[in-house]
């Protein structure tokens, strides 16, 4: 559940998404498993490929996909670059100060401490991902943040040394301890973010409001309950 701190919000947008005539653009990251990533064919893929597909065609509106880099997907959303964030983008009070969001479509998860080993410090040197709600988090703890432009480069921080520990989102890092014995849990759960959702320019209420209505369709049919447990376990928290 991810989080952009901007240092600057100029670019504003007088006119929204016209839905007669207009492809309406899916903004991704494409390296954020299972949320999203690029398979093997080279296209966007996972939980929120599935998601966004689904929304449009409840929604009627025919859409692409787009990726772009998360340090500048807020800003390129604003700028007309793209009409939909849907990249594992956890809803806070600094993000919504610049763009709107749908209704959550993850509940609020927690994030995780992971190291080498159950007593690695964890008030030390840690690695997060750039500009992100977990990365805010350990700057405020007042260990030493190492930041990386993405997940991977978190887990050889940690390897090679140059990190004590790593705090990044849950969902994230299970599939990686699971998977390899030398990495382990470290510390409790952290609660942060208020759920992830779409983020839609402030000037787009009427796709907004058509996503929302999406949304809650799925919530109450149980179909995204379906979809959070295949790419996220039987044990994930749903609605």
């Amino acid at each position: 559940m991810k989080s952009i701190i901007l240092s600057t919000t100029a670019l504003v947008l007088s006119a929204g998404v016209a839905f007669a005539d207009t492809t309406v653009r899916m903004g991704t990251e494409g390296a954020y498993a299972p949320y999203n990533f690029i398979n093997d064919d080279g296209e966007v893929d996972g939980f929120e490929r599935e998601l966004g597909d689904a929304l449009c065609e409840a929604a009627e509106l025919k859409c692409e996909w787009v990726t772009n880099e998360w340090d500048s997907i807020i800003p390129n959303l604003v700028s007309g670059n793209y009409d939909t964030i849907i990249a594992g983008m956890s809803i806070t009070d600094e993000r919504d100060e610049v763009i709107d969001f749908t209704q959550a479509y993850i509940p609020p998860e927690a994030s995780r401490y992971i190291g080498l080993s159950e007593d690695a410090d964890i008030d030390g040197v840690v690695a997060s991902q750039t500009s992100t709600i977990q990365s805010a988090y350990v700057a405020e703890s007042g260990a030493t943040l190492l930041e990386y432009a993405t997940g991977d480069e978190l887990i050889a921080a940690l390897r090679s040394g140059e990190a004590d520990s790593v705090f990044f989102q849950g969902s994230f890092l299970e599939p990686i301890v699971e998977e390899n014995a030398d990495i382990v849990w470290v510390g409790e759960p952290v609660p942060l973010g208020g759920g992830v959702a779409m983020g839609i320019r402030e000037s787009d209420a009427e796709l907004k409001a058509k996503f929302d209505a999406a949304i809650e369709t799925m919530k109450a049919d149980g179909s995204l309950n379906t979809l959070i447990s295949k790419w996220f376990g039987e044990g994930a928290q749903t609605f």
